[in-house]
């Protein structure tokens, strides 16, 4: 079934911390810093101000995705745990009251962490074909989380900081009014069970997934460009989990993906901002003038766990 996804819509906080004074509450000794701010590319971090609450990020990002128009389903995908997603009906029926769906179902996608985001569209895309979908029906896929709650939550060892944002797009069927921006045509995913201790891991651990997660993500990003009749090499723009420059250099080297095709422009930035990186990435691409019509578009994700997703998109003609 022919799969169209709308353009993506970004809400950034108004507040951004310095990554290396998230370092020092850590704890990070300077060679480490040094090592952030130098060898990994890692500069700025978007935070939250102090009147600004992340459930309004969300809802502006779903409100602008929407445009006005419905939506069968509401996706959302997490890294943090929430406990009013998790424990809870509060939050889901405030965000649906606030976006105008009261009447939609809404889930919420954890427990893969950062490659929840991706793999919600996948789900959409699935929820789309079953079995009496109606052509026109549209889903609402939402992600993002607030890294200032804690730097524990925050801070990864040895890879990254991450920080507050918020996407929406929808994902809809062939019988929808809307044209979209991106069609879909392929996706895959993976899972490394060495790493299911997540935050808990040891160091040598952290320091294995840090080494190996790029030829993990390679792999999963290859099964879903055969998936297309593509070699990895015909795909047009990468847009990566932007954890750290290493390991962008990584996956460029095992994939044999040309650097100048791996979309690293907000990294220093912005940063890692858990399972929104590929999708902010592939907006300000787009924003930017850089996506022309047929261009073959790569989103991947990592997720401590260690989870891997990859959808493949293709520019449509743009209105």
């Amino acid at each position: 079934m022919s799969v169209g996804l709308s353009r993506v819509a970004v809400q950034l906080p108004r507040g951004i911390e310095a990554v290396d004074d998230v370092l020092v509450r850590s704890g990070c000794r300077p060679m480490e810093r040094r090592m952030f701010a130098k060898v990994y590319g890692l500069r700025d971090s978007p935070t939250l101000a102090a009147d600004e609450r992340m459930e309004d990020l969300l809802v502006e990002a779903g409100r602008a995705a929407l445009d006005g128009g419905p939506a069968a389903l509401i996706l959302y995908g997490h890294t943090l745990l929430m406990a009013e997603v998790d424990l809870c009906g509060e939050f889901p029926d405030r965000l649906r009251s606030r976006l105008g769906l009261s009447g939609s179902r809404f889930y919420g996608l954890s427990h893969i962490n950062c490659a929840s985001v991706l793999r919600a569209v996948e789900l959409a895309r699935s929820f789309l074909g079953r079995p009496g979908a109606d052509p026109d029906e549209r889903v609402l896929v939402l992600g993002g989380d607030q890294g200032s709650a804690s730097d524990r939550g925050r801070f990864i060892t040895g890879s990254t900081v991450a920080g507050d944002s918020a996407v929406g797009l929808l994902v809809h069927g062939p019988g929808a009014a809307a044209r979209p921006r991106y069609r879909y045509l392929a996706g895959a995913s993976g899972r490394d069970t060495r790493f299911h201790r997540n935050m808990r891991m040891p160091a040598e651990e952290f320091a294995l997934f840090n080494r190996i997660c790029s030829e993990q993500a390679v792999e999963t990003l290859d099964r879903a460009a055969r998936a297309t009749g593509l070699a990895m090499d015909r795909l047009d723009h990468v847009m990566l989990h932007l954890s750290n420059q290493v390991f962008a250099r990584s996956f460029s080297r095992q994939s044999g993906i040309p650097k100048d095709r791996i979309h690293l422009d907000l990294l220093a930035e912005r940063g890692h901002n858990f399972g929104t990186d590929a999708l902010m990435a592939l907006q300000h691409a787009d924003r930017t003038g850089r996506l022309r019509p047929g261009d073959r578009c790569a989103l991947v994700a990592i997720g401590l766990g260690a989870y891997f997703q990859a959808v493949i998109v293709e520019v449509a003609e743009d209105r």
